[in-house]
């Protein structure tokens, strides 16, 4: 039992609140209410499969804090999503919410569900059942979910549609990431990779002497591991290794991103790239770079790789990539770490804008909205990084991020009577 909690993102997540907690002063009372989620939504979903048979999944919704505003996190599909996972993610997203300066409090949703074995039109039914047992949650001044892992802009149209024909409110609000015809912004999709690389750019300026021909592994090649890997190589990174679930690929001379891409849909993986040597992921981690950024799921670095890693910059492109132990294995070793609630939080600042467009009836150029997110990403960092140098030098980056995230809510949570 123990090994199972000492693994449990949640547990993770907690700890590192609580180390954070003593740093500025907090009470337990207070730190006990920072950790539990204000409310945990369980659903059991039945869908009638296209053999005829009944199918049955069960899904969440964490609502964790809303003290700086409307709850704001993504739904993911997947086979391994559980409660605490859903509950760790969203107490992720009220600190990421926070550092970046948004107004929104934590949220994160999930079904249990493997997409790849369900048709389109099951997955439809799926996600508009979803949207059934949970509407009443949900809106665009209380909880505005957006894609997250194997969800996209048509997963958000089908939400979208199911809750206006329940509630009769037509608001496009409610969910970002949506298609651009349903009010959404062409720069949402790859909002979260552009921030990655944007943060990945700065902190390399700060801590390995620039982005230019910076040698770079992604772990990942979905949505944040693709964009992240096309904009770096924008700016004169050389990636040098890919993977995705099926494994990966070194190749020391440079990996063409868009060709990897072509690869991996027409073959079903980056693995077929020609060029280099096919690897694990495991391998993949611990080869050698100048920065690594860990784009697919959460625990990839434990106390057991850890000591192997070779970048000297790791940027998280990921949520919670790095476990507690890893973090402070990386401080030992002098390995700057960029954290997830920085590092990604691209994604959250495009969804902001698209929610801030549809509020105001559409006025935002794609141009205008790139430039927002950059230009927010490259002040979180500076702050963040001064903050750091003055305050907690002593301490990681996370630590710094984290202590400055988790104050701002306290102090939301104090004005508003809630501590």
């Amino acid at each position: 039992m123990e090994e199972v909690l000492s693994s449990s993102l949640y547990t993770q997540q907690v700890k590192k609140l609580y180390k954070v907690g003593e740093l500025l002063g907090l009470d337990n009372e207070t730190l006990e209410t920072l950790s539990q989620p204000e409310r945990i939504i369980q659903v059991k979903i039945q869908i009638r499969g296209s053999d005829g048979k009944l199918k049955t999944f069960m899904g969440w919704r964490s609502q964790h804090n809303s003290a700086l505003g409307p709850y704001k996190g993504g739904i993911r599909y997947h086979p391994n999503v559980t409660q605490d996972e859903v509950e760790a993610l969203s107490m992720i997203m009220t600190w990421k919410n926070s550092l970046l300066l948004l107004p929104y409090g934590g949220g994160k949703g999930g079904i249990r569900v493997d997409p790849k074995k369900l048709t389109k039109e099951e997955l439809e039914q799926l996600s508009r059942k979803f949207i059934q047992a949970i509407y009443k949650y949900l809106g665009s001044e209380l909880d505005i979910p957006a894609p997250d892992v194997n969800t996209d802009s048509q997963t958000m149209a089908w939400y979208l549609d199911e809750y206006i024909k329940i509630t009769g409110n037509v608001d496009f609000a409610v969910f970002t990431g949506k298609p651009v015809e349903l009010g959404g912004i062409g720069v949402r999709l790859y909002s979260t990779g552009l921030g990655v690389a944007t943060i990945a750019k700065e902190a390399a300026n700060k801590f390995i002497g620039g982005i230019e021909e910076a040698r770079v592994i992604i772990q990942g090649f979905g949505n944040v591991g693709y964009y992240a890997a096309k904009f770096l190589s924008d700016m004169g990174a050389k990636i040098v290794g890919i993977s995705d679930s099926k494994g990966g690929v070194i190749n020391e001379n440079g990996i063409d991103v868009g060709k990897a891409m072509e690869i991996k849909e027409k073959t079903g993986s980056v693995t077929n790239y020609p060029e280099g040597r096919k690897v694990t992921n495991e391998e993949l981690l611990i080869s050698d770079c100048n920065i690594l950024v860990p784009a697919a799921l959460e625990n990839v670095i434990n106390k057991f790789n850890a000591p192997k890693i070779k970048a000297k910059l790791i940027v998280e492109g990921a949520n919670g990539p790095l476990t507690a132990d890893a973090d402070e294995i990386m401080r030992q070793r002098g390995i700057v770490v960029v954290p997830d609630i920085l590092a990604n939080a691209g994604g959250v600042v495009g969804s902001y804008v698209e929610w801030a467009n549809n509020k105001m009836g559409q006025i935002i150029s794609d141009e205008g909205a790139k430039k927002l997110i950059v230009d927010r990403m490259n002040n979180a960092f500076n702050t963040l990084y001064d903050y750091h140098q003055k305050k907690l030098e002593d301490h990681d980056l996370r630590t710094a991020a984290m202590a400055l995230a988790v104050d701002r809510v306290v102090r939301a949570m104090k004005a508003r009577g809630l501590l």
